[in-house]
């Protein structure tokens, strides 16, 4: 860690963060029920509050049943009460989406400003004395330079690839939530 420089500790405490938000985004993002929304809605239907909960689906399937049917009591519009029962839930799956796309852009230029560094005490010291004299601080600087390089690019590549997975979870359960609220609010059309 001493090689890189301050740099380095910078690198270490966003490969931290980076991976504290990937970690609650697997654990947030994980599905649970398999099957589509349709059956999932109707499995709650049937059951009531003996339906295991299994993920973020079905907690959002059955709050957003125990919203229509709130809303139908008091003779409401279906999807507004639906959409925002679920709207905690469309919060939840894009939590801390932000902070790793930030950690994936600014670490290479974390690592880049290490390059920089290590360059400049390299010229410095190609500067103070003779180039075969000072060998030592030579190869230090490059090292610092290609240690923040090389963490920077091991920090971002992983969060880019793993986050991209995560986005597009994302995306899905925001299409799932309007196909409960869809499926939900529009039954009654259905079964006339």
């Amino acid at each position: 860690m001493n090689a890189g420089g301050v740099v380095m500790w910078v690198l270490f405490v966003l490969n931290l963060a980076l991976w504290y938000g990937l970690g609650f985004r697997y654990l947030t993002l994980r599905r649970g029920t398999e099957g589509n929304v349709r059956r999932l809605v109707a499995k709650h239907e049937k059951r009531g509050e003996a339906q295991a909960m299994r993920g973020l689906l079905d907690y959002a399937a059955a709050d957003a049943l125990a919203a229509a049917e709130e809303a139908n009591n008091i003779g409401q519009n279906c999807r507004n009460f639906v959409m925002d029962a679920l709207s905690p839930y469309m919060i939840v799956v894009g939590t801390y989406s932000t902070l790793v796309k930030t950690i994936v852009v600014l670490a290479p230029l974390v690592g880049l400003l290490g390059t920089v560094i290590g360059m400049i005490e390299t010229f410095d010291a190609l500067q103070s004395s003779s180039m075969f004299a000072q060998g030592n601080s030579i190869s230090g600087g490059i090292s610092k330079a290609l240690f923040t390089t090389e963490l920077g690019l091991v920090v971002a590549v992983p969060g880019l690839i793993i986050g991209r997975i995560f986005d597009k979870q994302e995306e899905r359960y925001e299409l799932e939530f309007e196909q409960i609220a869809d499926v939900i609010c529009t039954k009654d059309e259905y079964e006339i």
